[in-house]
Formats: structure tokens, sequence, C-alpha cells
């Protein structure tokens, strides 16, 4: 799961004794060596599930992180494309790799931005937000967003009751759950917290029209169902 190049036992256990920023702050340098990071053949699917929905002109990659989803803004936008993160060493990284995208330390709870973007994207962040957070943070989104303007982030279909990923995620909820409930500051990251039926609900309810595409080259499950769907939620 992790390159040599990737943290130690004991880095991540550091990290994860931190809060939420500093413990990003401390993995940043390596943090694209290990699996957290969203993997290549993800990003490219997105990209080009969302070309047909463009022309997009301006672009926000929320939570961006090390700035993997800056490269599929600067595949889909023709302007100005902006990263926002609250950890300095993410955006540390961030800025390596895109030395010419507008990089903003800022918490998505609390969004600097006037109606200016056509399409933001998120990748692997919405763990970090608990169930009564989510509607301020989507509300803060449709706030940054241009009239018609897009939030589109990846969603896995949920592993089959009882399979293996089931109980590993489970027991990874378990874990963070008695970790913060018996270690301050908390570190909020949880798997299971950010279900399709109650997404779809506090999408709308912060003024977004919500549709649903199958990223078809991630495959399909046993039942045909797509592996992963893409969530687009529009400005009306």
């Amino acid at each position: 799961m992790f390159t040599p190049q990737g943290p130690t036992v004991r880095e991540l256990a550091v990290q994860a004794l931190s809060s939420v920023e500093h413990g990003y702050d401390l993995l940043a340098k390596k943090f694209d060596e290990t699996p957290f990071r969203t993997p290549g053949p993800v990003l490219d699917a997105v990209t080009e599930t969302l070309r047909p929905l463009g022309p997009f002109d301006r672009g926000l990659d929320l939570c961006c992180g090390t700035g993997a989803g800056l490269s599929v803004l600067r595949s889909l936008c023709t302007g100005r494309v902006t990263g926002v993160d609250f950890s300095t060493g993410m955006l540390a990284e961030a800025r390596r790799s895109h030395p010419k995208a507008t990089l903003i330390r800022a918490d998505a709870l609390a969004l600097p931005f006037a109606p200016a973007f056509d399409l933001a994207v998120s990748f692997g962040a919405f763990g970090h937000f608990l169930p009564a957070e989510q509607s301020r943070l989507f509300t803060e989104t449709h706030a940054s967003l241009r009239p018609g303007g897009l939030l589109a982030f990846p969603l896995p279909a949920p592993p089959r009751v009882g399979s293996l990923p089931y109980w590993t995620l489970w027991g990874f909820d378990v874990t963070m759950r008695v970790r913060n409930a018996l270690w301050r500051p908390p570190f909020v990251m949880y798997y299971r917290t950010f279900r399709l039926a109650d997404v779809h609900e506090r999408l709308t309810t912060a003024g977004f029209d919500v549709s649903l595409f199958p990223i078809e080259s991630l495959g399909s499950r046993e039942d045909g169902s797509p592996r992963c769907r893409l969530v687009v939620a529009r400005k009306a």
C-alpha cells in the first residue's frame, strides 16, 4: 500500500495522534506516496466524465491537499484554477506541482470567495466533515459558484455488507471514534458518514440540482451497478 518513500509506521502514528491540520502538515511531504492520494485512473475517469458537461472557465479544488484535483481542473478549465486547503504543508506541496495555480489557505466551512467559479471538484476529503457540518460545507460551496456552476465529486459504491472491505471500513471508523473519545485534539476522518441519500438531501437543501453519472471506465459491480458514480450538483 505504501511505497518505500512513504511514511513510516511511527510517522503515521504521530500523525494519527495530532489534529487534522497538524497531522496533514506532518504527512505532506510523503502524502503522494500513500494510498490516501486519489489514484491517477480515478482522476482521469472523472475528467472524461466531466468533459461533456463543459466548457468551464474558472475552477476550484476544494480541500486540494497536494493538488491531485488541480490536474483535473487544468484539463477542463480555460481560466484560472484555484486550490483551497487549511494545511500549510499540503499547500506547499501543491505549489511545487502547480506553480501557476492560485493556492489559498482557508477553512472549507468558511470559504473566502464571491460567486466566482464555474466548476468545483473535491477528492477524498469529505470524510473529514462530520454529518452536521456537511450542509454548511455545501452551502459555502454553493455561494462560491456562479449561477449554473457545478460541484462534482466521485462517490464509490458502498461495499457489500459482510465483505472484507465492509468490515475494514467499519473497523476503521470504530477505531477513530474510540481514539477521539480518549484523545485530544480529535482527528476527524470517517468513511461511513458520507452516504449518497444523505448527501443528495443536503445538496438539494443547499440549493443544488443533483445528477448522478456512472463513471463507466471504473467498471461495474456484480449486479451491474457502477462501482463509482460522479455526483454533479448544479447551482440553480
